[in-house]
C-alpha cells in the first residue's frame, strides 16, 4: 500500500509528532510512505496533484484547501485521510472573534472532500461528525522509548517551572506573569524555564530563556519539576491537543494546566498534577507541589502510566494502521 503524506513541514512539531514517528511502524506493516511539504508555487501544486493517482492513500495534514484546487485533488486521488490537530475551523485565541465563515465553509470542504478523517481530540472529532461517520480521534502520541523515565531530586533545593511550545502559544504563559512575579517573591530556590524561540522577563522570578532545538527536547523537558499548560477557555484553545502536557507526564514531570479542552480529559485533578483557573488558584496548586518532593514524584508516575496505556505511539500506532487497512484496496 502506497500512501503520500502531505506536511506542514518536516520539523514542525505536528508532523513530528503525528505523521513521521510513525513511519517505521507503517513500514513494518508493509505501507509504502512518502512524505512531502506543501506544495507553495501553481505549478509545483500542478505537477504533485497530478501525480497522486499512483498512490493508494493522500494524508493530507492540518491544510485546508481552496475549492478549486480541492476538485483537482478529489479527481486525482483514490482515497484521502485528512489529519488535523487545531481548531482550524475558528480564528485562533488572539482574534476578537472566534467564528468564521470562510474557516467554516473551508473546513467542511476539506472533510465532505476526504474519505475518513483524524481528529487530534474528541473537541475536534465533535466538530467533525456533522459532516461525515467516518472520524476518530488519535491523540498526538509520544515514543516512550525517546521519553524516559525522570530522575528525582531528594530535595527542595531547586525547583524548575517549564514550558515548551511555540511562539504563537507563548502569550497564554505570559498572561500569567502576576502569577511568576508572586511566586518568585515567596520562594527564592524557584526559577522558570521557556523553551521556545521567543521569551519574556519577570521581575521577581529567575527566567532561564533556552532556544527550542529539537535534539535538546526531550532533555528539557526533563529538567523540569513541574510542567505548566495554561490556556484561555475558547473554541481555538479547545482544539489543543494537550502535546505539552504530555511531553511532561510521559517523562514522569507533574502539571498543572488550565481546565481547558483536553487538558480535563488528559489530567485529573490531584493525580497526574493539578487544574487551575483563577490566578490564586495557580498560586496555590503551585505552591502544593513546589513544597513536597514526594507528591510531585507520586504525580509524575501516575502520568507516565496514564501516558503509557492511552497516549504512547505503542497504543495509537494500531488504531492508524486501521484506519488505512479499511481504505486499503482489496
Amino acid at each position: 500500500m502506497k500512501i503520500l503524506f502531505l506536511v506542514q513541514g518536516l520539523d514542525v512539531a505536528a508532523s513530528r509528532y503525528r505523521v513521521l514517528q510513525y513511519l517505521p511502524y507503517l513500514k513494518e506493516h508493509g505501507i509504502e510512505p512518502t512524505v512531502t511539504p506543501f506544495p507553495k508555487g501553481f505549478f509545483e501544486k500542478l505537477r504533485l496533484f497530478k501525480s497522486i493517482s499512483k498512490y493508494d492513500v493522500l494524508f493530507i495534514q492540518r491544510k485546508r484547501f481552496s475549492i478549486l484546487w480541492l476538485k483537482y485533488i478529489r479527481m486525482n486521488a483514490r482515497k484521502i485521510v485528512y489529519d488535523f490537530d487545531d481548531s482550524v475551523m475558528y480564528r485562533n485565541s488572539k482574534a476578537i472573534r472566534a467564528e468564521s465563515n470562510t474557516r467554516a465553509r473551508m473546513f467542511k470542504n476539506m472533510i465532505n472532500a476526504s474519505d475518513y478523517v483524524i481528529a487530534g481530540n474528541e473537541y475536534l472529532k465533535r466538530n467533525t461528525a456533522p459532516y461525515t461517520d467516518n472520524v476518530i480521534n488519535i491523540p498526538s502520541p509520544i515514543d516512550m522509548t525517546q521519553y524516559t523515565q525522570k530522575e528525582y531530586s531528594e530535595n527542595n533545593d531547586n525547583i524548575t517551572l517549564g514550558w515548551i511550545g511555540a511562539h504563537g502559544s507563548i502569550h497564554y504563559l505570559e498572561k500569567m506573569r502576576p502569577v511568576f512575579e508572586i511566586l518568585g517573591k515567596r520562594h527564592n530556590n524557584l526559577k522558570l524555564k521557556i523553551v521556545c524561540d521567543t521569551f519574556f522577563d519577570c521581575e521577581d522570578m529567575i527566567v532561564e530563556k533556552k532556544l527550542w532545538n529539537e535534539k535538546d527536547e526531550v532533555e528539557d523537558i526533563k529538567s523540569f519539576d513541574i510542567g505548566l499548560m495554561p490556556l484561555l477557555d475558547d473554541p481555538w484553545s479547545h482544539g489543543k491537543c494537550g502535546l505539552k502536557i504530555l511531553q511532561c507526564l510521559a517523562m514522569g514531570v507533574p502539571v498543572v494546566c488550565s481546565p481547558a479542552g483536553i487538558n480535563k480529559e488528559i489530567v485529573e485533578d490531584g493525580v497526574h498534577g493539578f487544574l487551575a483557573n483563577t490566578p490564586e488558584e495557580w498560586i496555590g496548586k503551585l505552591e502544593i507541589l513546589i513544597n513536597d518532593d514526594s507528591l510531585r514524584k507520586r504525580m509524575g508516575k501516575e502520568g507516565r502510566k496514564k501516558v503509557i496505556k492511552h497516549y504512547s505511539l505503542e497504543a495509537n500506532t494500531p488504531r492508524l494502521l486501521k484506519v488505512f487497512q479499511q481504505l486499503s484496496p482489496q
